[in-house]
């Protein structure tokens, strides 16, 4: 019998619940009638009455019912949507019946006045009940038949994090019962949650009593479930994992969710970017929106790991259009499929231009501002691998700082709004080809802004996990392939953002940006390389040692033992954002005063800026044309000239190729 009844519920669908409520709406006043008369005499002299308030109670029950939605959900998957759906459904036909019965039938006669003023609240109720009942036994019916069918051992999940987040992994595990997981309990570090329950699970302590939780109640596997948490909470964890011996997993962080290719509930295994994120990014989102919304936007580097994500996030706020700059065909085609199938799913109709070009083609450069007339420019494309630039010296020249020059001049020729240039911290008292490049090229802007007052700024920020060329893919391919991972240094450190959050404050800083200055996001603590490694191979769960080593292969040239994110004569500012700092004189920025506001002092320095400016541009000129003829040293001069906090870890060996008067001038400098 009870298998029967069992598949009855399971074989319900909508028009068999109109039958049902067509039944049930039949029946529920006589039942309400009976509750309330004495005797069935009594009964049997109401039914006229009662066959009227019947009729009339169907009429209007349905009426509510089909525009609330009752016969167009998938009662299988019921859940809080479904039951304030029922309860405004039930809710408002007994409202609608009292109001009836009182307004309406009695006045008008067609209800006597002996016929129970209580029937139409006790039938309100039973319909509440019943109807409800109905749909939620469907629910009912399929989850037990789920837990039914599941033939898979179960084993044993403990939970960490008793928020959103993990309230939905328990719904997840119980609705698919073939992943075998069975939720023991929460754990979270909120205290007035001990003990209580969610979804029938309950809050079994804190994050620190997780060892013994799992010993206690035999958990096979942790699941944290905290997106918003900073990954030292992370890295807790999954250390408390490892010392109880038990396999972790995760849900997607805050910015994947965000971002629209993760869900809340997919778990994963733990990744390196999980123990290095840093809580969610309070962001202006009005101010952001205002900036992009319906404008024409240009991303250089658009292929690129930086300007990919620009690319996504600026695609959120509905620009007119976005122009992907870069150099490399894959690229451009991968990202711009990326932003289609985004726009797919998410009905946004962003208009992505494609353009293949090198930024150091004055010619093709123009032909792409005249034809899309730009607005805003944010300007990612560089060549950033360090030792490979050291080796390449020219082409880090021509790229990063005459490609930044020609993008500049043509903005200002066409009028462009807003000019976002992508730095490094590698620019900060540079040791390498790559930094001292990317330092000019961050004068370039601020000249640019001291000539047009327009919004012209850079971005500076250390390093973004997952970047192409970085040292994370490289570790995970040394691991994937067992062969030792390589460490210059135990003692090198660098600064680590992921790449949506540092994206997501370039954004911010670009909407802030009045002119001039270089915004420096906040990286927190610089992180030991060697301690990265070494997180890598226990996510990899291999230990050190025994199933792979660590080598060291001493610093390459150019590298430094840690980065900087400021100039000691930069005076550095908190900016309206808790995550992002202000650089106003680190270019020899003045204090932004009109001149009759600043004197004649200050007359005498913007003189000076002035003839500052107009060497600086000159010097970039000649170190141009070093870098195009192949004379090094000359180059080398320049940079040192341009950016005298340089440092170069080796002198170039070419020796001074002497062609015009004012090489011969500067050979004694050179040497």
């Amino acid at each position: 019998m009870n298998k029967q009844f069992h598949s009855f519920i399971l074989g319900i669908r909508n028009r068999h619940l109109l039958g049902l409520d067509v039944i049930i709406s039949c029946l529920t006043p006589s039942v309400a009638l009976l509750l309330t008369v004495e005797n069935a005499g009594q009964f049997h002299d109401l039914i006229p009455p009662l066959a009227t308030y019947t009729a009339m109670a169907l009429t209007w029950k349905l009426l509510i019912f089909f525009p609330t939605g009752l016969y167009d959900r998938y009662w299988r998957y019921a859940s809080v949507d479904e039951l304030a759906t029922v309860s405004v459904a039930t809710g408002s036909a007994g409202i609608v019946g009292i109001i009836i019965f009182f307004g309406l039938l009695r006045p008008l006669g067609f209800m006597p006045d002996h016929f129970p003023r209580s029937v139409p609240v006790i039938e309100g109720l039973l319909t509440i009940l019943i109807v409800s009942g109905v749909r939620f036994g469907i629910r009912l019916g399929f989850d037990l038949e789920a837990r039914k069918k599941s033939s898979v051992s179960r084993r044993s999940v403990l939970i960490a994090g008793a928020g959103v987040a993990g309230s939905m992994i328990v719904k997840e595990l119980r609705t698919n019962q073939q992943l075998g997981l069975e939720p023991r309990g929460f754990v979270d570090d909120d205290k007035n949650k001990l003990g209580v329950r969610i979804h029938g699970v309950q809050v079994l302590g804190t994050l620190s009593d997780l060892p013994e939780l799992v010993k206690e109640h035999k958990i096979a596997e942790v699941i944290i479930a905290m997106p918003a948490a900073p990954g030292k909470v992370i890295r807790d964890v999954v250390q408390s994992c490892k010392t109880a011996n038990v396999v972790s997993k995760t849900i997607p962080g805050i910015f994947e969710i965000l971002g629209g290719w993760a869900k809340v509930a997919q778990i994963r295994d733990v990744q390196i970017e999980d123990l290095l994120r840093r809580g969610v990014v309070k962001t202006d989102i009005d101010g952001v929106a205002a900036l992009i919304r319906s404008a024409r936007v240009m991303v250089t580097g658009a292929g690129g790991s930086i300007g990919g994500e620009l690319c996504r996030q600026i695609s959120e706020f509905k620009p007119a259009e976005i122009v992907l700059v870069g150099h490399g065909e894959n690229s451009i085609i991968k990202i711009a499929a990326d932003l289609q199938r985004r726009g797919d799913v998410d009905g946004l109709s962003v208009k992505a231009r494609t353009v293949v070009a090198d930024i150091r083609d004055r010619e093709r450069m123009k032909q792409v501002f005249e034809l899309y007339e730009p607005q805003i420019v944010f300007h990612a494309a560089a060549h950033k691998h360090v030792p490979l630039m050291e080796a390449n010296m020219p082409d880090a020249i021509t790229n990063n700082v005459m490609g930044t020059q020609i993008l500049v001049e043509l903005a200002e020729q066409h009028w462009v709004e807003r000019f976002v240039m992508i730095s490094s911290d590698k620019a900060v008292n540079p040791t390498s080809i790559m930094g001292v490049t990317k330092r000019i090229a961050e004068l370039i802007v601020h000249d640019a802004w001291r000539r047009s007052g327009r919004s012209f700024v850079t971005v500076r920020f250390g390093n973004v996990l997952g970047s192409s060329g970085s040292v994370v893919p490289i570790f995970k391919k040394q691991i994937e392939f067992g062969e030792p991972i390589s460490v210059t240094h135990p003692d090198v450190k660098r600064y680590f953002m992921t790449i949506p959050e540092a994206v997501q404050l370039v954004l911010q800083a670009a909407g802030m940006g009045e002119g001039g200055e270089v915004f420096v996001l906040d990286m927190g603590e610089p992180l030991k390389i060697l301690d990265l490694a070494r997180d890598l191979i226990r996510l990899s769960r291999l230990e050190e040692g025994r199933d792979i080593d660590i080598v060291y292969t001493g610093l390459r040239v150019g590298e430094k033992l840690t980065e900087e994110l400021f100039f000691e004569s930069e005076k550095v500012e908190k900016s309206n954002h808790e995550k992002i700092f202000v650089c106003r004189n680190g270019n020899g920025r003045n204090s932004g005063l009109s001149l009759p506001e600043q004197g004649v002092g200050a007359l005498l320095e913007f003189e000076k800026d002035q003839v500052r400016d107009s060497t600086l541009r000159l010097d970039v000129e000649q170190l141009i044309s070093a870098a195009q003829q192949g004379t090094l040293r000359r180059a080398q001069y320049l940079l040192r000239k341009i950016v005298p906090e340089f440092q170069p870890s080796e002198e170039v060996s070419e020796p001074p190729i002497s062609r015009v008067g004012t090489e011969r001038s500067l050979a004694s400098a050179w040497s």
